[in-house]
């Protein structure tokens, strides 16, 4: 899981281009290049959609978002969550319709990558990430176990068992009774070398790279070239467009399939922009990047690519060798299409355990250690959401998991927030009580009253949360004579404490007492005209100083037939 670190920066300049670096943007483009290829090849295999998907996912999605993205330094690829996604629209569709499934899955790519652009083009970005960090760690880290629970069949030598994790958990004794052992010595390896690899080489050469060939020169120099699964050559042309294809039956499961590959690809790109924008000392545009992505999946989804996102380990790599703009992308891109073109055969050898091997690595990566290890000293509440979306994500649903872990969230967010609104909203009659705001002039007055006013006094943003309190506190006005409302603290008011205070008012007005209300902040004025209160009361009622309320509620109490209320 990522460790975002904002630190303070500057806007971003309004051409991508005007840090352009030749030999730091090409150099960017070919690390990231070497970086990308392993990762593209294991996640077009762990999709099922095969190798190639993978690498024209690399290079469309990479050159597209670069393109037209609004960052200067992100990557963007196929990345471990998105393939997650991904593998599950491919399997659902296939096994539906086996002829046209294909093409519904990448049609689903295409949709979401509309509705990326939607998003960005309704300046929705900045909301995008707007989620608890234990909903987002628990999500994550479900699609990193996902993702490992995928790859468990290939890397003990059989091809992935239908009906996703559900279906693997099902066929593992049957997988553990008949492993091959040679592939799984070759994922053991491969998964040893990217763990051990020292970090001190990491820098020069990435760990995947070095395992997905040493691990294939072994397996050519061990074994016998047919015993083991291997890729096969990747077709050196340029991939044919898909037909978006649409299945009446099947609609809806795809329009929500789109809305959760394209709201998690969002997720991801804007966390990723983040972390290079605390690298860069720059400000990415959230709307233009989800617009670029949305454009850049839709291409692919178009020629048969994986869907991607911004990658964390391409993008900080990409940054920490120089790169400067989004010119290091293009490079990457074409460096990617050149291999494909030229060397499209040397794919051929390498095992499918390797790949496997390289996935599940990935996924325990995903895996956000970091919260897991401290969740349950931070709060055991968080702690208890992030597993439960955890659990939910790997055993149900994506959606289902994100929905509820938000919306429980968030209940337990205004429930606090409530219980320190409703310590805003205080009801006295006393004027030595210390509890509000009073000038020694205003004390005085509230106390001549002789406990026969109440001063209702509110303070803070108003949400739906504190309409108990207010009606609480106001329970009793019948005993008084005159109540003055003081709302001069309140920027906002939402329409259901507006409606507590209404009934507050008309309560009051009921047990014939005078109302007054001292309402300084414009919007706060203009919601409570909304519910034509300034026709219920007379022009007395609003005053434009809290004295001059409070002297005129003693004129009240004073004159009680006075008759200032149009009851």
């Amino acid at each position: 899981m990522r460790k975002i670190h904002i630190i303070g920066r500057n806007t971003v300049s309004p051409s991508r281009y005007k840090r352009m670096t030749l030999k730091g943007d090409l150099f960017g483009g070919v690390t990231t290049a070497i970086i990308s290829l392993p990762l593209a090849l294991a996640f077009g295999v762990a999709s099922g959609a095969g190798a190639e998907a993978g690498m024209w996912g690399a290079i469309l999605v990479g050159l597209f978002a670069a393109l037209f993205g609004g960052s200067t330094s992100l990557i963007s690829e196929p990345t471990g969550p998105m393939t997650v996604i991904m593998t599950a629209v491919l399997t659902a569709m296939v096994s539906s319709y086996p002829e046209q499934g294909p093409a519904m899955a990448f049609t689903v790519v295409m949709m979401a990558g509309a509705f990326q652009v939607l998003l960005g083009t309704l300046k929705l970005g900045k909301y995008v990430t707007l989620m608890p960090y234990s909903v987002i760690s628990g999500f994550m880290s479900g699609i990193g176990i996902i993702l490992i629970i995928l790859q468990l069949a290939p890397l003990l030598g059989h091809k992935a068992p239908t009906g996703g994790v559900q279906g693997t958990l099902a066929s593992l004794p049957e997988l553990l009774s008949n492993i091959h052992l040679s592939e799984l010595l070759l994922g053991t390896i491969t998964l040893f070398i990217l763990f051990k690899f020292p970090k001190k080489y990491r820098q020069y050469v990435p760990a995947q790279l070095v395992a997905l060939i040493s691990v294939t020169l072994l397996s050519l120099l061990f074994f016998n070239f047919d015993d083991i699964r291997r890729i096969g050559e990747i077709p050196s042309g340029m991939p044919s467009l898909v037909v978006p294809t649409f299945e009446a039956d099947m609609f809806t499961r795809m329009v929500i399939d789109a809305l959760v590959l394209g709201t998690l690809g969002c997720i991801d790109t804007l966390l990723t922009a983040v972390i290079a924008d605390s690298l860069t000392r720059t400000e990415h545009d959230s709307d233009k990047e989800l617009r670029g992505q949305g454009i850049a999946n839709m291409v692919a989804g178009a020629f048969g690519a994986l869907p991607g996102a911004g990658a964390t380990m391409g993008t900080v790599v990409n940054v920490q060798v120089g790169a400067k703009s989004p010119l290091a992308g293009i490079f990457r891109a074409l460096i990617l299409m050149a291999v494909v073109f030229i060397a499209g055969s040397l794919t051929e050898p390498i095992p499918m355990a390797v790949l496997a091997g390289i996935a599940v690595y990935v996924g325990i990566n995903i895996l956000d250690w970091s919260f897991i290890q401290r969740a349950h000293k931070l709060s055991t509440i968080q702690m208890v959401i992030m597993y439960g979306v955890m659990l939910l994500t790997v055993l149900v649903d994506l959606m289902v998991a994100v929905g509820l872990g938000v919306f429980i969230s968030n209940i337990i967010v205004i429930e606090k927030l409530s219980r320190v609104q409703s310590e805003q909203v205080k009801a006295i009659s006393d004027g030595d009580d210390d509890n509000v705001p009073l000038s020694k002039p205003e004390r005085r007055l509230l106390d001549q009253a002789n406990g026969q006013l109440l001063f209702f006094y509110l303070s803070g943003p108003m949400i739906f949360s504190v309409s108990k309190a207010i009606s609480r506190q106001h329970r009793h006005v019948a005993k008084y004579k005159a109540m003055v409302i003081d709302l001069s603290d309140v920027p906002m008011l939402d329409v259901t404490v507006s409606l507590a205070i209404e009934n507050a008012i008309l309560d009051a007005l009921d047990s014939h007492v005078d109302v007054f209300i001292y309402s300084p902040n414009r919007d706060t004025t203009m919601q409570l005209e909304r519910f034509n209160l300034r026709d219920r009361l007379s022009p007395l009622a609003f005053c434009a100083t809290r004295e001059l309320a409070l002297q005129r509620a003693l004129e009240a109490i004073a004159k009680p037939n006075l008759g200032v209320l149009n009851t």
